[in-house]
């Protein structure tokens, strides 16, 4: 099963308009306060560092690059071929690579890792902006790609993080201007109960070895100079047994 082409669409028309500047998007936040975080978490769970990385659902590459600094080889793959055209132009060095990749078709997933063998993933803020259908052959994909060694980091939004999305979207004054383009493009994110990714790993033959809670921090700021963060939870995992 493959993401749904309105949905690829979606994502399309989103990123052939998004600002090239790196903070231009809601969610693209530096990486001090985004990859940086998740990979002090991250690391003391990695059966295996040498493995190669995947940023799955990339996006324009900013946390991509962040972690090409850090393992030798580090591949950023998205299903929008307008998203990977950002992050190549923000990576003229070519410290990363960068791939078409729909992981909820598992034929795809598996492909990958044909190539490069298992891998440890990391995977930000992108199952609640998946359509439900597409949920679990998505959490099968990334149980394809870490393979036996391989580990993988989901973070994804709490429950909690609706009600704080949902008073920005019906702001009087309008959503806040970096938000406004991912509700007109069709993207506005869906909910995944806190009890349903444990779920999804289950039924992909994954086990969680730790999990928590930690702030998901966005590029916007609050009238008052705060910057918005939104409730998440994250997950790092490994095939069972």
């Amino acid at each position: 099963m493959s993401v749904q082409s309105r949905y690829r669409a979606a994502w399309e028309s989103f990123w052939r308009e998004a600002p090239e500047e790196q903070g231009g998007v809601f969610w693209d936040a530096d990486p001090k306060v985004t990859a940086a975080l998740h990979l002090a978490l991250f690391e003391p769970h990695l059966a295996d560092p040498e493995l190669p990385l995947v940023d799955l659902g990339c996006g324009n590459g900013t946390q991509t690059r962040y972690f090409a600094d850090r393992f030798e080889q580090v591949i950023g793959v998205d299903l929008s071929a307008a998203a990977l055209d950002h992050a190549r132009r923000a990576d003229p060095d070519d410290g990363a690579a960068y791939r078409l990749l729909d992981a909820a078709d598992k034929a795809e997933a598996e492909a990958l890792h044909a190539e490069v063998g298992d891998a440890n993933v990391y995977m930000r803020g992108v199952l609640h902006q998946c359509e439900p259908v597409d949920r679990q052959p998505l959490v099968d994909g990334i149980a394809a790609l870490v393979g036996r060694r391989g580990r993988a980091l989901l973070v994804e939004l709490s429950e909690t993080a609706r009600p704080v999305l949902g008073a920005l979207a019906q702001d009087p004054a309008g959503p806040p201007p970096k938000l406004a383009p991912v509700f007109r493009h069709g993207l506005a994110p869906g909910e995944v109960a806190d009890d349903a990714v444990p779920g999804h790993l289950r039924a992909a033959g994954l086990t969680v070895l730790a999990c928590g809670e930690l702030p998901l921090s966005t590029t916007e700021f609050t009238p008052e100079g705060a910057r918005i963060e939104l409730p998440s939870r994250w997950y790092v995992t490994a095939r069972e047994g």
